[in-house]
């Protein structure tokens, strides 16, 4: 039976409702909640975004936010969780024995640290807190950038990290990005954190972006990078082929991490 446009306003409310408390829910948490179907809640989902009442993810939505916000960064280890391990396990493949690597404030960024904690051949210079926090007992050598502590994003930015990093050169640069697009180029959020990626690229003799599908062809406040720059890009394999083509035209190597669910398919 088809159901009254009643049940789907009503089951619209609830979810706007949860997203505003929790900013970020999955869909098995909403078929929980309302009671419906996987397929139903994915149809209002696509449906709410394209009134620009939430914002889809891999497995959920987060709450409506303008071009000039971003999730905390709480949040966004959260989203796409299994692409970014996968996106991390594929990045780990380029660390090289005595390489010097700059490892930014990036959600997945951050996952490919983790992996990074029994490398003592290797130096790692960052801006991410969470990245110190995770290769501060043990690990590479370990050098921060210093600068202006961003809250949101757990980094430091700003004028205050260029003294050190226009003295820096690194063999490899592991970046993350709000917005990954063939027009408006690499964005974010923050004029201060482009500040900082931007000095990281002038100062970086290979550039490896790690960013998952619900990247591509999204833009940001302010650029930070141009697509040229980059030497390979490591993404999830929902990324389809005509969304990696442009990219591939252009240059750069494209690597697709599959997640073990994936696998097993």
């Amino acid at each position: 039976m088809k159901e009254t446009r009643e049940l789907a306003a009503e089951r619209t409310d609830h979810i706007r409702e949860l997203l505003k408390e929790q900013r970020v829910v999955s869909v098995a948490t909403l078929c929980r909640k309302t009671g419906a179907s996987a397929a139903t809640i994915r149809r209002d989902l696509v449906d709410m975004e394209s009134r620009g009442l939430l914002q889809r993810v891999h497995g959920g939505a987060v709450s409506a936010i303008s071009r000039l916000d971003e999730p905390l960064f709480a949040d966004k280890t959260h989203l796409a969780s299994e692409e970014k391990q996968a996106i991390a396990a594929a990045a780990l493949q380029h660390v090289r024995p005595n390489h010097t690597l700059f490892l930014d404030g990036g959600s997945t960024v951050l996952l490919l640290s983790r992996l990074l904690e029994d490398r003592n051949d290797i130096t790692v210079v960052t801006n991410s807190l969470g990245v110190a926090t995770n290769l501060c007992g043990r690990g590479p050598r370990l050098i921060l950038t210093g600068g202006e502590l961003r809250r949101r994003s757990q980094t430091l930015v700003g004028s205050l990290s260029e003294p050190l990093l226009n003295h820096l050169h690194v063999d490899c640069a592991f970046m993350g990005t709000i917005g990954l697009s063939i027009k408006d180029g690499l964005t974010t959020t923050d004029p201060r954190e482009a500040q900082t990626k931007s000095l990281v690229f002038a100062h970086a003799q290979k550039i490896i972006m790690l960013a998952d599908s619900s990247k591509f062809g999204k833009t940001s406040f302010v650029r930070f990078g141009e697509l040229k720059a980059l030497n390979t890009i490591i993404t999830d394999n929902d990324a389809s082929a005509a969304m990696l083509a442009p990219f591939r035209k252009m240059g750069i190597s494209i690597e697709k991490a599959t997640t073990r669910n994936k696998q097993k398919k």
